[in-house]
């Protein structure tokens, strides 16, 4: 089934269908190649796993090769062992991030994020954990607020806190909700990792882009204006009708259909 630019929403079935066959398309291993999500794919352990996700989903904002790059470089300056850094770095070790910057994200914020991850792994059992314990059953928006308050409960730049979104306090926290699909969705072709066992799929959000927020108004799904929690709250309900078991699989059709097919 193809759709011109020009087509706003379709019959619920038929719309499923455009989207599952778009989903399909998408949600291979080619997407690794283009995509942030290749930085953790570089590990097999959970903890690199989930660290190097983290890490790169935060700085993963403006020109997709240069986060891709810049993620690359953080994990270079953990010795590409980044649970091992985390947990057992040196005060020299740590001196050595000043370096990094990502747009506004520099290396002072970094280092914050290093010790915040080592609180969140030795006073609350890593950052699966602290999900599982605030996660609802129909979304993880406010175990996304608990979480970062977890990681800010020890000493830290007030200016860092910008870089955990909030969506209690209205965002769309699209790149923590990216993280958390790497982390929680198994799609069985490769790309989404699946290890984080005690969160479901059903419970994923879809992270909100341009690209995603612009195709699904175009398709009827959204209709708020802004990326905001609210627009969040209202795709979910229209992704959660087409597949209550797996709503953000249709992330990568709605991705994919804004970024490559220009829709």
């Amino acid at each position: 089934m193809e759709l011109s630019n020009n087509t706003m929403a379709l019959p619920g079935p038929e719309l499923k269908e455009f989207l599952d066959i778009k989903a399909a398309t998408y949600n291979t291993t080619d997407f690794i190649a283009t995509d942030p999500i290749q930085v953790p794919h570089a590990f097999s352990r959970k903890e690199d796993i989930e660290i190097a996700g983290f890490l790169a989903a935060t700085i993963a904002w403006g020109n997709r090769k240069s986060i891709i790059s810049n993620s690359r470089k953080i994990m270079e300056l953990m010795g590409n062992a980044p649970y091992e850094f985390v947990m057992a770095h040196t005060a020299e070790q740590l001196e050595k991030l000043t370096t990094f910057v990502h747009r506004t994200f520099n290396g002072s914020d970094l280092q914050g994020f290093v010790r915040s991850l080592r609180h969140l792994y030795t006073a609350h059992g890593g950052p699966e954990a602290v999900f599982a314990r605030h996660a609802r059953e129909g979304s993880l928006q406010e175990a996304i607020h608990h979480f970062k308050k977890h990681f800010f409960e020890i000493p830290h730049l007030q200016r860092t806190e910008k870089h955990v979104s909030d969506p209690l306090k209205g965002s769309s926290a699209k790149r923590i909700n990216m993280y958390l699909r790497w982390m929680v969705r198994n799609d069985n072709t490769g790309v989404d990792f699946g290890i984080w066992k005690k969160l479901s799929p059903a419970q994923l959000s879809c992270p909100l882009d341009v690209h995603s927020g612009n195709v699904a108004r175009k398709l009827g799904l959204l209709h708020r204006k802004q990326n905001d929690a609210k627009a969040l709250a209202e795709l979910d309900t229209s992704l959660r009708k087409l597949d209550p078991d797996d709503p953000v699989k249709y992330d990568f059709a709605l991705f994919g259909l804004g970024a490559f097919e220009k829709f």
